[in-house]
């Protein structure tokens, strides 16, 4: 490698390269430093781990190059030690005592290199060019993707991450009634991703350039519910100073979302019923009739007809909002879209958190894709953005998964058959188990089992036989 090599990186860079030499020896410190420096790198240098540790939490620091033997914290624990404090930076080890083991120790924690003492100013500086080629390639990398998925519109729907069949379904209705004016009805568990399915609608809407606004019926008490949905007068309660509109008239023209439209109570719901049907309401404390022109996009995590039967629910209300019902899965139905999901979430959280995360690794993936996910999409999403955190190494590995997932307790995908049970129980137990699993769903039960649906009904009907059967039994046998 030339001078001229190395000047030239220099130069390209936007402000010269911070370089931290950690070596308990101060002769090997200032020949290091004085070589880099010669080169235009601005050198810093310290004496052991501890101090070098707050070197990196208190600077920017490009490239770390540290001493294998150092009394106190030697150089792989120097290394480790880095990469929770600062990932991004690239490591090189220096020994005099390098054997095939440690230099492969060290690159399993995610050293760049390893040199051997005594340095050779060439090998040296090669090492340095090459480890900070490395680096301005990953950050040239990560600046280009945020820059393609700041531009680049992947369309409402494209934001919804899976291809499940079971998802593509929903994913068809909110196709074929986003470019109507038709009140909706999002039917799903908390954490499936409902208020993006809203969005969705709207931004595939006619009304598109008109406000959108969202209210969570849930997150307020009822007098404070009707004043945010259909604003108030002044003077109608202890603190109105002033008029206020409410959501129905500033999303005039768009689309108003209400979040868990279940928590709202009968005299609320008495007041949503009139404007779905007249589009019009008063406001709290007035008597002026306001028109608007909103459409209604409403979500339950709740079966409303089990409400409507506990008189809960308005009946009439029911039918006015469910005009098309769309119901989302949960992620234990969607074979196949966790591991999707996970490499969304990967990808997203190690820009936000500056993380050089590569990937999962198989054992880990298959925990995550083997867990129920009681939360769904939004549990998936906080677990992998925690892992990301926790990451010592660039691949998410089973150790930075909650203690649930490494004690396997929470796997529901897999069921135990001792040996020597018959052929046909084994079928039965596992049919009964996909068909739980996908909520009852045959059809996307047949395809995971690979076989036809026609089989699965079979089985069924023959389930629903031998019911019969022992009931009649135990009848018989009551009476006698």
């Amino acid at each position: 490698m030339t001078r001229g090599t190395d000047s030239g990186l220099i130069h390209a860079m936007a402000t010269p390269a911070t370089i931290l030499v950690v070596d308990d020896e101060k002769p090997n410190r200032r020949t290091i430093d004085r070589i880099l420096r010669k080169e235009g790198y601005d050198v810093i240098e310290s004496t052991g781990g501890k101090e070098a540790l707050e070197v990196l939490r208190s600077r920017a620091t490009t490239l770390l190059l540290t001493d294998l033997k150092m009394p106190g914290m030697d150089g792989v624990e120097l290394l480790r030690a880095a990469r929770m404090v600062s990932p991004d930076t690239e490591v090189i080890l220096m020994t005099a005592f390098g054997t095939v083991e440690t230099a492969v120790e060290a690159m399993k924690e995610g050293a760049y290199d390893f040199l051997t003492k005594p340095l050779k100013r060439h090998d040296l500086l090669q090492a340095v060019h090459k480890a900070l080629e490395k680096r301005s390639l990953v950050e040239e990398n990560r600046e280009l993707r945020a820059k393609l998925e700041a531009t680049a519109d992947p369309g409402p729907l494209g934001r919804i991450i899976g291809s499940s069949a079971a998802l593509h379904t929903s994913l068809q209705v909110v196709q074929q009634v986003a470019p109507t004016d038709a009140t909706v009805l999002i039917s799903g568990e908390s954490g499936t991703g409902k208020e993006l399915v809203a969005r969705a609608i709207h931004e595939l809407s006619p009304r598109h350039g008109k406000p959108q606004v969202s209210l969570a019926c849930a997150a307020l008490p009822e007098n404070l519910l009707e004043s945010e949905l259909f604003g108030h007068e002044a003077g109608a309660f202890t603190g109105s100073a002033g008029q206020r509109k409410g959501r129905f008239e500033t999303a005039d023209g768009g689309t108003l979302f209400l979040d868990e439209v279940s928590e709202t109570l009968p005299a609320t719901q008495v007041k949503l019923l009139r404007v779905l049907q007249e589009g019009e309401f008063e406001r709290v404390g007035g008597s002026k009739t306001v028109r608007v022109d909103v459409r209604i996009v409403a979500a339950t995590n709740r079966d409303l007809a089990d409400m409507i039967e506990d008189k809960t629910f308005r009946e009439d209300l029911y039918y006015r909002l469910n005009v098309i019902r769309i119901d989302l899965p949960p992620l234990r139905q969607r074979a196949g879209d966790v591991p999707l999901l996970v490499d969304h979430f990967v990808r997203l959280y190690s820009d936000r958190h500056h993380k050089a995360i590569a990937g999962v690794d198989e054992e880990a993936m298959d925990l995550l894709d083997g867990y129920r996910w009681p939360g769904n999409v939004r549990e998936l999403q906080n677990t992998v953005e925690r892992a990301v955190v926790l990451a010592q190494t660039d691949r998410i590995g089973v150790d930075s998964l909650p203690a649930a997932f490494q004690d396997g307790e929470k796997r529901s995908d897999v069921l135990s058959f001792a040996v020597g049970t018959p052929l046909r129980e084994v079928e039965r137990r596992m049919i009964l188990e996909t068909l739980r699993m996908t909520g009852g769903d045959k059809k996307l039960a047949a395809n995971l089992l690979g076989i036809h649906s026609r089989t699965i009904y079979r089985r069924m009907e023959e389930e629903r036989a031998a019911r019969q059967d022992d009931g009649a039994g135990e009848g018989t046998g009551d009476e006698g």
